[in-house]
């Protein structure tokens, strides 16, 4: 129990990141101030970690360019992430966005990074099929906009995952995030230079979400190396699943977002299908 401890931190912290996230945006914050904040608080976090752990082993040119490109796909993934949760009520946009385990597993199969048996396909197919329950038995029409967004930040996720795998299997994961956190920020301080854009909370509230999203993300990061450490990249994987499940809790405690009967069981059979689908892997 005490080598799950850092992955169960780090789902807890990425699920609250989301809801903190939509209390920021009922109080008058948009995404990009949020999430360019979160960005340099998340980069002092991890460079000083970094400096007070043992010694990364130093990337390679290549390996440096690849993970600064990884940054400028992050931060587009990261923007979609945390639109969709403006949109959208926190459940849907968070198991819309983790279809990406399924769409890596799959792209991977296509690249031949991977291989994908019938039983993988099957599981990826309920895993959907779930999405489509929860998705369906909502209550009133989902904005496509917030649901688009979902879907694209699950693509730029699935394309970083693949790319790092092809390009960066041998290379320090903490120097990788360390430059992927650098460039992405540095990128979206450049979108809100030239957009001239900086909206902040206009409440105390607000503010405390604004604050817990940007702590909570990067105590996940932390808890989330690790982890990968303690009880490697498959069962940390495994272990985020409880991401979805946090933040559909902390969504209806904090924000109180309804799901319905039906909208429970197909989040069940997403995260049940997912984990399955991981295992088959």
């Amino acid at each position: 129990m005490a080598d799950l401890l850092p992955g169960l931190v780090a789902a807890l912290g990425f699920g609250a990141s989301n809801v903190f996230g939509k209390i920021a945006f009922a109080s008058g914050a948009d995404v990009l101030t949020l999430i360019t904040f979160r960005g340099f608080v998340g980069i002092a976090f991890v460079w000083t970690w970094l400096h007070f752990s043992p010694a990364p082993s130093l990337h390679s040119p290549h390996a440096r360019i690849v993970s600064l490109g990884l940054g400028v796909l992050f931060a587009a993934n990261v923007y979609a992430v945390f639109k969709a949760i403006e949109m959208i009520p926190v459940p849907i946009a968070v198991l819309a966005y983790f279809v990406y385990p399924i769409l890596t597993g799959i792209g991977g199969a296509v690249t031949g990074l991977d291989k994908l048996s019938w039983r993988g396909a099957l599981a990826a197919f309920v895993a959907f099929g779930g999405l489509a329950l929860m998705i369906g038995a909502h209550q009133g029409d989902l904005p496509l906009l917030g649901l688009s967004y979902a879907f694209f930040a699950a693509l730029c996720r699935t394309v970083m995952l693949l790319v790092t795998r092809s390009e960066l299997g041998g290379a320090d994961s903490r120097l990788t995030s360390g430059y992927s956190l650098l460039s992405s920020t540095i990128v979206l301080a450049a979108a809100c230079i030239v957009l001239q854009n900086w909206h902040v909370p206009q409440s105390v509230a607000g503010w405390g979400g604004f604050l817990g999203t940007s702590v909570a993300t990067t105590i996940a990061i932390l808890a989330l190396f690790a982890s990968t450490s303690r009880i490697g990249p498959f069962r940390t994987a495994l272990t985020m699943n409880l991401e979805p499940v946090v933040s559909t809790l902390l969504s209806v405690v904090l924000l109180g977002e309804s799901i319905g009967l039906l909208q429970m069981a197909g989040a069940g059979i997403m995260i049940a299908a997912l984990c399955a689908f991981q295992l088959r892997r």
